[in-house]
């Protein structure tokens, strides 16, 4: 892996005429930058986490950050599954945001297509984790709004952390209950039966979940956009080519003004591309 962004600054360069300091880009300890020796190697798990980790939130503030992978001409899965657009780099990536996040937010046909399992505790980020006061590993938050899951799955009945069924308050009550006797924790994010993702992060963060991942599908990402409440996009730009109709990252309400992002970061290896965009928050005027 090698970083293209931020640019390591030439020691060799001249001066510019302006003597006046600018801001120097930077990476994390022990990242190597773009120029500098060996910089195309295998990096460690732990040099992945200093690269993507969060930045510094308050008592009850959350961050929404979002990992989905896209082919070369635009699709976000192929035959129904994002699997065959990864490769090795991309599932290492996957891994360490995994590993940094209190709660992974899926959608409920997300984890119908993938089978999603609960998320694994992993030796390489125990200390991490324990030194910032998360459980062993982060819980799986499935956003929903007909409950249309089965609950006689690992994801509900065999986690290390409880799972949450994010829902609405006008869900089918059976279901409702079935999920709630199946050991998950059911919050409710909406008046009605829909869940308002506009609500989800601040729910997420009264109980203490403040650093959040969401995996999408692009239904649920195109939701949070759409919300304006999608901090960071993590996207991983496959080299492959996969035609057909397969959506695109977001699938949701058109922005009436397209939000700005700013690359933060990257990196390659093996021709994938990863990036990391934060979003741009106006003030107001």
């Amino acid at each position: 892996m090698r970083r293209l962004f931020p640019l390591a600054a030439d020691p060799t360069a001249h001066p510019a005429a302006d003597p006046t300091p600018g801001p120097t880009a930077t990476a994390p300890a022990g990242v190597p930058l773009l120029g500098a020796p060996d910089t195309d190697r295998e990096w460690s798990l732990e040099e992945i986490a200093e690269a993507y980790g969060y930045p510094p939130l308050g008592p009850s503030e959350p961050w929404l950050r979002a990992n989905m992978v896209s082919s070369l001409d635009g699709a976000a899965y192929h035959d129904g599954a994002s699997q065959p657009l990864s490769g090795a780099a991309d599932m290492r990536v996957f891994g360490v945001l995994r590993g940094l996040a209190d709660a992974v937010v899926v959608g409920a046909q997300t984890v119908r297509q993938e089978g999603y399992r609960p998320a694994r505790a992993r030796d390489a980020f125990r200390a991490r984790r324990k030194a910032a006061g998360q459980p062993v590993a982060p819980a799986i938050a499935v956003v929903t709004s007909g409950l249309e899951l089965d609950f006689d799955t690992p994801l509900f009945t065999d986690p290390l952390v409880p799972t949450l069924v994010l829902t609405g308050a006008g869900a089918p009550p059976e279901r409702l209950a079935r999920a709630r006797r199946s050991g998950a924790e059911v919050l409710l994010a909406g008046e009605g039966a829909s869940v308002d993702p506009a609500r989800v992060p601040g729910l997420l963060a009264a109980h203490g979940l403040r650093r959040l991942l969401t995996e999408g599908g692009p239904r649920l990402l195109g939701q949070f956009a759409a919300a304006g409440v999608l901090d960071e996009l993590c996207l991983t730009v496959s080299p492959r080519v996969t035609s057909g109709h397969a959506a695109r990252i977001t699938d949701g309400p058109a922005l009436e003004v397209p939000a700005d992002f700013t690359l933060e970061s990257l990196l390659e290896e093996s021709g994938f591309l990863f990036t990391r965009y934060r979003r741009v928050r106006r003030s107001p005027e």
